[in-house]
């Protein structure tokens, strides 16, 4: 056999959208049948509460001769209630934001592709929530680019026409021949920056710059970059999360952040600003954020501990060397001010530039100081699972904003331009029929 589908349960949410799932019809099986003999297809049933072995033998007393094209695997998926079949077992065509160029919102077009095939080491995943980031909106503006590179992304020229989209909470639909199939029908978050020559190495790869993302309604990626999740949280929250609150993590970790330290964190009311306040909080940090006025509750209900308006003096309301660790996206105008805060020996972390890339550094400050500047893009290894732990602990809690249809993309990023919110938008895909849960095998 070329190919073996497993037939997995589904959530009970889903079942109001899938009445039909929960039973065996003769239309079903009339449909089922021809596409097995048709795709030298194996079906696997994913053991759940019995229902497995009623749909196993309800097949094969209906097609005795398909007992060579049937399995059953007894497998622990996590979830409950009924199975599923998809319509077509796989469709081949997927909706997607595709970003066809530099440039406005024109750039932005939603169209049918088609689905990803996977290769070795690979898993398809049903995107389910997918957050809107500064760097999907840089990328397509081209803020990256130099004469030297004129469509640069973050490593190498942006491969337009492509699917943007770095914040991922999906769930498995199919996995290739040397990938676990337990992995089948979990919901995971992907961890969008992948270091594809180890740990050891620099060098990163970016889902949603360097290859195809999560405006999709699926994305394709490495198995050992799902992260299974288990929380109560909703798939939009699950999506808040990935870019914005692992830039922060990396930034604090690679900063090393303890206990009792004073941290800074300016745009404190933005998805990585939000997620630093909340992570240095957890971290036993007193914490003080720089946001706007009309914010300050909101940043103030995640953990800050004093919240300093954005158009105020932060040297003259803190004082110079008051401050152990900032963690800064915004540069700008303002970089100068945040060493003037930074105590001997204190730590500047920086993974962003919204406020302008171009600052006038003094060095006399930074070494009559003895700073250490740290500048963070490569997610350091302990970075996500930390997260995923942290989640699965109530340790941090996520902060979305709003959220919008997938094909309103436009309308999303024009919202996030405004900075009106406070933490995360959020993209949904249409709810259409679902691929059928495959695993590939030669």
């Amino acid at each position: 056999m070329d190919k073996r589908i497993a037939v997995h349960t589904i959530i009970p949410d889903e079942m109001e959208k899938y009445p039909w799932a929960g039973h065996l019809g003769i239309k079903l099986i009339e449909k089922v049948i021809p596409i097995i003999e048709a795709s030298k297809t194996t079906l696997i049933f994913i053991n759940t509460r019995g229902m497995a072995e009623r749909w196993y033998q309800a097949l094969l007393d209906v097609a005795p001769d398909l007992a060579g094209a049937l399995a059953l695997h007894h497998g622990s998926i996590e979830m409950e209630l009924r199975l599923w079949v998809e319509e077509a077992l796989h469709t081949e065509k997927l909706k997607a934001v595709v970003t066809t160029g530099n440039g406005g919102y024109d750039r932005l077009v939603w169209r049918e592709v088609p689905v990803p095939e996977i290769g070795p080491g690979e898993a398809l995943l049903r995107v389910l929530a997918a957050g809107v980031n500064n760097t999907d909106i840089n990328t397509r503006l081209g803020w990256y680019s130099s004469p030297e590179k004129p469509d640069g992304g973050w490593n190498i020229a942006t491969p337009f026409p492509f699917i943007q989209g770095t914040d991922c909470c999906g769930r498995v639909v199919e996995v290739a021949q040397d990938v676990d199939l337990a992995l089948l029908g979990r919901r995971v978050l992907v961890r969008s920056c992948m270091r594809p020559q180890g740990f050891g190495s620099m060098e990163t790869l970016w889902m949603g710059s360097d290859f195809d993302g999560a405006f999709a309604e699926y994305v394709k990626v490495p198995a050992a970059e799902v992260f299974e999740v288990h929380c109560d949280w909703t798939d939009t929250e699950l999506a808040s999360i990935p870019c914005a609150y692992a830039t922060a993590e990396n930034m604090l970790h690679r900063a090393r952040a303890a206990a009792g330290e004073h941290v800074l964190v300016t745009g404190g009311s933005g998805g990585v600003g939000s997620a630093a306040v909340q992570l240095a909080k957890r971290r036993g940090a007193r914490v003080t954020a720089i946001a706007g006025s009309a914010k300050a509750e909101q940043v103030r209900a995640i953990g800050a501990d004093r919240v300093i308006d954005r158009h105020d003096d932060a040297v003259a309301l803190l004082g110079e060397e008051s401050v152990d660790l900032v963690v800064d996206n915004v540069a700008g105008p303002h970089f100068g001010a945040m060493l003037k805060l930074l105590r001997r020996g204190g730590r500047y972390a920086s993974s962003g530039a919204i406020g302008g890339p171009l600052v006038e550094l003094d060095m006399r400050t930074t070494y009559l100081k003895d700073l250490t500047l740290v500048g963070c893009t490569a997610w350091d290894e302990p970075v996500f699972p930390n997260l995923v732990g942290y989640i699965e602990r109530g340790e941090i809690r996520p902060l979305v904003a709003a959220t919008f249809p997938l094909e309103r993309i436009a309308d999303a990023q024009r919202a996030f331009l405004e900075k009106r919110h406070v933490g995360k938008l959020v993209l949904l895909p249409p709810v259409g029929t679902l691929v059928g849960v495959t695993a590939e095998r030669a």
